[in-house]
């Protein structure tokens, strides 16, 4: 507990470089549960929950510098579940590998000074 990933206030994102390009089907996110918290709470765990797609430089010419991000899915992180849960992502929508994903933090369960991530996994072929 308290060694976790925490940016301050309820919003905050995160961009995960990977190590090869990967067609994503699923992003696990991780807590700590109730039981394993000091203060017997877990208002720092994220809530409402994004995740992109990076397509930066995959167009070429004058504006591959310029970022373009696709949605791949929307989903809410519940406290009172298991502290590991995957939600699927829609990437039906792009039938193609990625290296760059994207993990924004629209809300946690109440805590006004920080939100923690312990754990994000991707998956994927």
């Amino acid at each position: 507990p308290g060694n976790c990933w925490a940016f301050k206030g309820h919003q905050g994102q995160v961009v995960i470089k990977l190590p090869a390009r990967v067609y994503l089907t699923a992003i696990t996110v991780q807590h700590i549960s109730k039981d394993a918290s000091p203060s017997g709470t877990i208002i720092s765990a994220p809530k409402d929950i994004a995740v992109f797609v990076s397509l930066l430089g995959t167009s070429g010419g004058v504006d591959a510098d310029r970022e373009e991000e696709t949605l791949l899915g929307v989903f809410t992180y519940n406290v009172e579940k298991n502290p590991t849960q995957t939600f699927p992502l829609k990437n039906m929508l792009l039938p193609r590998a990625f290296s760059r994903v994207k993990l924004l933090v629209k809300s946690n369960w109440g805590n006004p000074w920080y939100t923690c991530i312990y754990r994000v996994k991707v998956h994927g072929k």
